[in-house]
């Protein structure tokens, strides 16, 4: 006689995750019945160790972490769904009782792999996989202005260099030459000093 399974591979999976679930459950028990329970200012911070935490703890966070991560859990769980039909479709006494079984779980897994594939397409065309977007999309406004004037003032900026850095303190040209002037040629001084009157004003 050919032996029969008592338990099929679901259950041996159903076995697996009670196991877990009462394993898991009897260590919290345990840690709950033996552990100290001592609290303090200290545990009850966000953190135990390190720097210290001071604001508040809801910070803006980035929405291009989202698309990310929604995009991984959507592949993610296409390799769960995989191994069932892998399961299925290498399955010999199903494909023993008609050979169309075999091609119909091909067909419907392409289906199901298409639509992830367009669905990855669309994400990726939308620019939404770029973590750093090349393209700068820069805002119109109705300023009487012409956009050349910017263009100009950005060359003329871009344009400007960094004057390199020295200990050393740097004397003007304009007084070196002037140093110079003055030691080669004596200063004249006048021989008298002239005076102005100013008129008198008549009453």
């Amino acid at each position: 006689m050919d032996d029969v399974a008592q338990i099929s591979e679901f259950g041996k999976i159903l076995i697996f995750l009670i196991t877990g679930i009462v394993f898991i459950g009897g260590l919290f028990f345990v840690n709950r019945l033996l552990a100290p329970r001592n609290p303090n200012y200290e545990k009850l911070t966000t953190y135990e160790c390190g720097e210290e935490p001071t604001g508040n703890a809801w910070l803006p966070f980035n929405s291009r972490f989202y698309v990310i991560a929604l995009v991984f859990l959507l592949f993610d769980v296409e390799m769960v769904f995989v191994f069932p039909w892998a399961t299925v479709f290498g399955n010999r006494e199903i494909l023993a009782t008609d050979a169309r079984w075999g091609w119909i779980s091909l067909t419907e897994m392409f289906i199901f792999l298409g639509i992830l594939i367009l669905g990855l397409a669309y994400v990726w065309r939308k620019g939404d996989l770029d973590w750093i977007k090349p393209n700068v999309t820069l805002p119109q406004t109705d300023a009487r202005i012409p956009q050349s004037l910017y263009d100009d003032l950005n060359a003329q900026q871009g344009n400007f260099k960094v004057k390199e850095f020295s200990l050393e303190i740097a004397q003007p040209a304009t007084a070196t030459a002037t140093a110079t002037s003055s030691t080669a040629t004596e200063i004249r001084k006048p021989m008298f000093k002239p005076s102005f009157k100013k008129p008198a004003n008549d009453a």
